[in-house]
């Protein structure tokens, strides 16, 4: 995964993204899938960064422990009750680009809070995958079905194109993506 520090075009409002490469930002950012999580602007550039330089040895070490450990963490504090997205809830998978990258080793290891925060929202898809119905290419249709009361009331997940996202939300229902795991080896 490569970290961009991004900005929002119309208001400046700087914030952070995750992606697989630099082509796979260009691509979600184009097809309109990268937001500002302040205004909601969907106009997106990626700001200036300073250069980040791996560290090896003791130092290399030291932040991939680090990183072990905010995974390990997530992963307890993931299993404490009310955690995760709640009953009903409808989610679909983020499946822009299956390829996961070959090999981190030659990245810098992230900060301890967002390597946090990468694992927490990785333990969410898994949970997700784990407690909910999987509905495939049928998922707006049946948050839809869920939504107004046609269908029984449950978590589910599946594919969704942009489109069928928008058109979810303008009617009031929730479909988040969920974070791409390792272990889908796609």
């Amino acid at each position: 995964m490569i970290h961009f520090q991004l900005r929002c075009r119309p208001s400046g409002h700087s914030f952070d993204g995750w992606f697989r490469s630099s082509d796979d930002f260009a691509r979600q950012a184009g097809e309109g899938f990268v937001e500002c999580p302040v205004c909601g602007a969907r106009e997106v550039e990626k700001a200036l960064m300073r250069p980040a330089i791996a560290k090896a040895g003791a130092a290399g070490r030291a932040a991939a422990e680090a990183l072990a450990e905010s995974a390990a963490a997530a992963r307890r504090s993931g299993d404490a009750e009310g955690s995760g997205p709640p009953a009903g809830a409808a989610a679909a998978p983020a499946a822009l680009d299956p390829q996961p990258p070959r090999s981190l080793a030659h990245l810098p290891a992230p900060s301890p809070e967002v390597a946090r925060a990468f694992a927490v929202l990785q333990e969410i898809s898994r949970k997700v995958r784990a407690e909910a119905d999987y509905v495939g290419e049928g998922f707006a249709e049946e948050a839809r079905r869920i939504h107004y009361g046609e269908s029984e009331a449950r978590q589910i997940y599946g594919e969704a194109s942009k489109k069928d996202v928008e058109s979810l939300k303008e009617e009031g229902i929730a479909a988040l993506p969920l974070m791409p795991l390792p272990e889908d080896g796609q």
